[in-house]
């Protein structure tokens, strides 16, 4: 008969790299106790990485050694399996629009869970609970606008606004436009400037 750390190492392999292990998940193995306890020895071996209080993961093993998983499917991890809405920080997608030459240095983003941080080896994971507007259009375009204009600010978005203007194609425009009901009024109002008028 197999070990239960066996089990679960032969579970983890299985999995996507940067996918969460969480000891409910594993309870098909054994006990709640016997699981914890296991997955405890396994980080003292250094089999798995501890990221956050009762989340691990699965190293990449390379030919260069081994090393943490990726922070942004590690994130993608944790939010299908939470089923929490996780999208990245306003400084990150401003960046990505083009909207400012400044690189985020940590890994931040914004959840419709709790606040807490994860460790990916060196790498610090800040997830920040959001309102519900700040989370609308994961992945989209659409959503990045949102995020941008709320870490900007009243005072940057005029000016954004006008940049994004020729940068979106008219669908991710119309989009945006689209819940301006949901969007704070100093926002709502700078986003109005994007409906054409014909």
């Amino acid at each position: 008969m197999q070990t239960l750390a066996k089990q679960v190492l032969e579970h983890t392999a299985r999995l996507p790299e940067g996918t969460p292990l969480i000891a409910k998940e594993l309870l098909h193995l054994g006990n709640r106790a016997a699981v914890d306890q296991v997955l405890s020895r396994l980080v003292q071996r250094g089999t798995l990485i501890r990221a956050g209080r009762g989340i691990y993961v699965l190293p990449v093993k390379s030919r260069f050694g081994t090393r943490a998983p990726s922070a942004v499917k590690m994130v993608e991890g944790l939010a299908n399996q939470r089923g929490e809405a996780i999208v990245s920080h306003g400084a990150a997608a401003a960046n990505a629009l083009g909207l400012t030459t400044q690189v985020p240095m940590r890994a931040v983003y914004l959840t419709s869970g709790p606040s807490r941080r994860l460790k990916l080896g060196a790498q610090i994971i800040e997830l920040r609970h959001a309102p519900i507007w700040q989370l609308i259009f994961p992945g989209r375009a659409a959503g990045e606008v949102v995020r941008a204009l709320a870490w900007l600010g009243p005072e940057k978005a005029g000016e954004a606004v006008r940049k994004l203007r020729a940068r979106l194609t008219p669908s991710e425009l119309k989009e945006v436009v689209s819940v301006r009901s949901r969007l704070p009024t100093w926002m709502a109002q700078e986003v109005s400037t994007l409906v054409t008028h014909d």
